[in-house]
């Protein structure tokens, strides 16, 4: 890993851009007894989704489980997160913090490179199952599912791409930034019966609301949920329903004090799938670790984070409806789910390995040569900074990892040639067909 990442470096060095000042994104820490500027506007809007929460908790006896809770704050229509009209993402790749929109910046916005070299891992499951047909989930901005449209074209594949998003302004933006490629992309409104083809999801799974637990001192499992206190919300445990407590305790050891979470939701969607996936692999990458990661004692507060303005914290119950919240993805569970309905685990490997093994090195030397006959230097500069964030084991280069499950498919797929990592999850790799 060390060594191709130090020879996707020498290729900076060897352009000699090493007097290139790489600017990375950084992230500040907010205490919720911290100001967040914000509009007239969004400040009525999160006063709207407040009262509505309340609403809710006084209607279900005055407690909810957090994963209602959260269900509410991001998807309530017309007040959640991603039902609402604010803006989510950043509008430009730019990797200064100061000029962003938005909360957050995924991997599609801060360089092309991201998507072309996906599109290397797409096109060999699609010519796998002799299809063209794309399905993503969540595709944010649209700039995803434009690379990969641009790549797969180069390619020769005029591959059908279908989107099923949540989000109404996400999908308006989407609708605008893919509107040349006309009826080749389209828009779902329900998750398919059966499908064979390619389904990606990116930042897909942690978005799903959790399940929050804690152990008790006498080692009992409780389940934190939330009521409406004289400042505005507060956690409360009570004990956890049989299947909530069956899943902690068959994941990790009683810890007196220790609280995290478990992701029912994302579970199930991974069953789901497992029934309407035909044929085909479907490529998620998401933020996570495998189980014994995921639960390490030393993890005793969960892995919940929130993001507003291109800050990050844990306070759940700041500004409800402005920013988003998230959960780690504990790929053990994963792989479990898959494998429970009948789906193959094809690979598990970090982002940082999984874009090395599938060309990205080779897509930088092209770039390169571009950049020498057409020189633009804001252009290269924060298109390296981007690489480097996206392979960096300091960024998202450890932490970011990939996951394809699948049937059907022929292994080892091009991603995980090298240091598969799916011994880790203490899941059956799927054997060659």
């Amino acid at each position: 890993m060390v060594l191709l990442v130090q020879a996707v470096q020498h290729v900076l060095a060897h352009l000699a851009l090493r007097q290139v000042h790489v600017v990375v994104l950084t992230l500040t820490v907010v205490a919720a007894n911290q100001a967040i500027p914000v509009s007239a506007d969004a400040l009525s809007h999160t006063q709207r989704v407040s009262a509505f929460l309340h609403l809710q908790i006084q209607q279900a006896g005055g407690w909810l489980p957090f994963s209602t809770w959260m269900h509410h704050v991001l998807y309530a229509p017309g007040l959640g997160y991603y039902a609402a009209g604010n803006t989510k993402l950043a509008e430009t790749p730019n990797t200064s913090t100061t000029a962003l929109s938005g909360d957050f910046v995924t991997a599609p916005q801060l360089t092309p490179l991201f998507g072309q070299t996906l599109a290397r891992q797409v096109s060999e499951i699609l010519r796998q199952t002799d299809t063209l047909d794309v399905l993503e989930f969540g595709a944010g901005s649209g700039a995803l599912a434009h690379d990969l449209l641009s790549a797969l074209h180069a390619e020769g594949l005029n591959v059908r791409y279908n989107i099923l998003e949540v989000s109404g302004d996400l999908r308006q933006r989407q609708q605008q930034r893919l509107a040349a490629w006309g009826d080749r992309v389209s828009w779902l409104e329900t998750l398919p019966t059966h499908f064979a083809g390619c389904v990606v999801g990116n930042e897909l799974l942690d978005a799903m609301p959790v399940e929050l637990f804690a152990w008790s001192d006498q080692g009992e499992v409780l389940e934190r949920g939330v009521v409406s206190s004289d400042s505005g919300f507060a956690f409360l445990d009570k004990p956890a329903s049989p299947k909530l407590a069956d899943a902690v305790r068959s994941r990790m050891p009683a810890l007196p004090g220790y609280t995290s979470e478990v992701n029912l939701q994302a579970e199930a969607w991974i069953r789901d799938l497992g029934r309407w996936l035909t044929r085909g692999a479907a490529l998620l990458i998401d933020y996570g670790f495998p189980r014994h990661e995921y639960y390490h004692p030393q993890r005793q507060r969960g892995t919940l984070m929130c993001h507003i303005q291109h800050r990050t914290h844990d306070d759940v119950f700041l500004a409800p409806g402005l920013q988003d919240i998230t959960a780690h993805v504990d790929f053990t569970a994963i792989a479990d789910a898959a494998q429970q309905s009948g789906l193959d685990v094809l690979g598990y490997t970090s982002q940082a390995r999984f874009l090395l093994n599938t060309g990205l090195p080779q897509l930088l030397e092209t770039y390169a040569q571009q950049q020498l006959e057409h020189p633009d230097p804001k252009d290269r500069a924060q298109t390296y900074a981007a690489v480097q964030k996206l392979i960096s084991e300091a960024e998202m280069g450890e932490l970011f990892k990939v996951i394809v499950l699948g049937r059907g498919i022929q292994v080892p797929l091009s991603g995980f040639s090298q240091s598969d990592r799916t011994g880790q999850l203490d899941a059956q790799r799927a054997p060659p067909v």
